[in-house]
């Protein structure tokens, strides 16, 4: 007797258990709804903002798609990109725009990341440059030739950094070079407009995973005097920058109005399967016949 009533309790229990879970909603339909109501508010105050056409296919947040939109404004289709902190490939701004037919160069400071890559995909082909090098002001200067040896334009469309830590020193060295006609660049959501923080260059800085990184927006919009804030993510991670002569292709609102605070918990939101280098594999074995 008390067998099968310990049999009909540890039933009655699995029962209600997966009642509850199919009734109660999912960390991610949590998420979608957060973003869904930010998205409305967006909408509601900056009307042209290029994020609300942002999406996530191989970006960490909706970077792909805020890309693609800015890039279709002013007329890019297939360009030449420079990614500065491209991780190990599987995540991060420019993955996307290999697929879509764009070349450029990925770089990293971690050994590690790199030689991931490398288990993948060549680290030199006709479509993609890979190195592995620490960024600073003084370093950049080879960096930008070899982008340019095997871009063979002076200047690529679409720069991305995220070095938390030294990127707006580096930046700044960057476009006092070359002058990119798209910027994304990680902030320092912590710090609101019109709050101007950054880091004292150190060319041994490395982000303990604290405060002390990168650059607030503000700083940014200061410092870019030859670009125009044009978005920033929903996640509060990246801004985007469009050079002075495409300004007009954009409506221009108050930078406090662009401004997005931290939500670093929507980065936890998956598209998809895991990703892998598997399709980046193929087609760059297919251009290289």
């Amino acid at each position: 007797m008390k067998h099968h009533l310990k049999e009909f309790l540890a039933r009655l229990v699995a029962f209600v258990g997966r009642h509850l879970s199919a009734q109660a909603p999912s960390l991610e339909s949590i998420y979608q709804l957060e973003l869904s109501n930010i998205r409305n508010g967006i909408l509601k105050k900056t009307p042209e903002n290029p994020v609300l056409r942002g999406f996530k296919v191989y970006s960490q947040n909706e970077e792909d798609g805020i890309i693609q939109e800015i890039c279709n404004r002013i007329g890019i289709s297939q360009g030449y990109f420079l990614e500065i902190g491209c991780g190990n490939g599987l995540e991060n701004n420019t993955h996307y725009l290999l697929l879509k037919g764009w070349r450029g160069t990925w770089v990293d400071g971690s050994e590690t990341r790199v030689r991931l890559i490398a288990k993948n995909i060549p680290l030199r082909s006709s479509r993609l440059l890979v190195l592995q090098t620490y960024v600073t002001k003084t370093s950049i200067a080879d960096v930008l030739g070899k982008v340019a040896e095997h871009s063979g334009i002076p200047c690529p469309d679409l720069l991305s950094t995220d070095i938390d830590g030294n990127d707006i020193h580096v930046l700044k060295s960057i476009v006092g070079k070359i002058q990119p006609k798209v910027l994304c660049v990680e902030y320092n959501a912590k710090f609101p407009p019109p709050d101007v923080i950054t880091v004292a260059y150190d060319e041994k800085h490395a982000w303990v995973r604290d405060d002390y990184m990168g650059a607030s927006l503000q700083a940014f919009v200061n410092t870019l005097r030859g670009y125009k804030l044009v978005c920033c993510n929903i996640s509060g991670s990246n801004a985007f920058f469009v050079r002075s002569d495409y300004a007009h292709l954009f409506t221009e609102y108050p930078v406090e109005d662009l401004y997005q605070p931290l939500r670093y918990h929507l980065c936890s939101m998956r598209t998809g399967h895991p990703p892998s280098l598997k399709f980046l594999r193929a087609l760059l074995a297919e251009a290289d016949k």
